[in-house]
């Protein structure tokens, strides 16, 4: 089998980031051991959990959007991105985000999503005025 391609395995990526918001879990190349780490908890616990959780799970369904995507390839097996989560929570013209660093373990071998590694730090960002 040919290896997969630093593109394909950037695109692996941007499947779950997209997915954060989309909620279409299903659209995941995940392999089926794959685990998630969050801040240090372990919170992803197969490639079916994690496909299910995108797609249903409350805590996802508060996300209203990923910007300032920034993907990069590292090596043969890690993708690193960073990025910001805007949820649907707001306040008196802000907004509750959270600035995220995740490491994905993406093999050139097979283009899954093996590990995910995530850290984050909440913030608030001030809303747009209406023009």
């Amino acid at each position: 089998m040919d290896p997969v391609s630093d593109s394909d395995r950037l695109n692996a990526a941007e499947a779950y980031v997209d997915a954060l918001a989309s909620h279409r879990g299903n659209e995941v190349p995940f392999a089926p051991d794959c685990v998630r780490i969050e801040n240090g908890l372990k919170t992803g616990f197969s490639g079916n959990h994690l496909r299910r959780s995108l797609n249903r799970g409350p805590q996802y369904r508060i996300i209203r959007a990923t910007t300032d995507r920034t993907f990069t390839a590292d090596g043969d097996d890690r993708i690193r991105a960073t990025f910001t989560v805007v949820t649907k929570v707001a306040f008196r013209g802000r907004r509750l985000a959270a600035s995220v660093h995740e490491t994905f373990r993406i093999p050139a071998s097979d283009g899954l999503i093996h590990h995910i590694r995530v850290t984050f730090k909440p913030r608030l960002i001030r809303e747009p005025r209406p023009q």
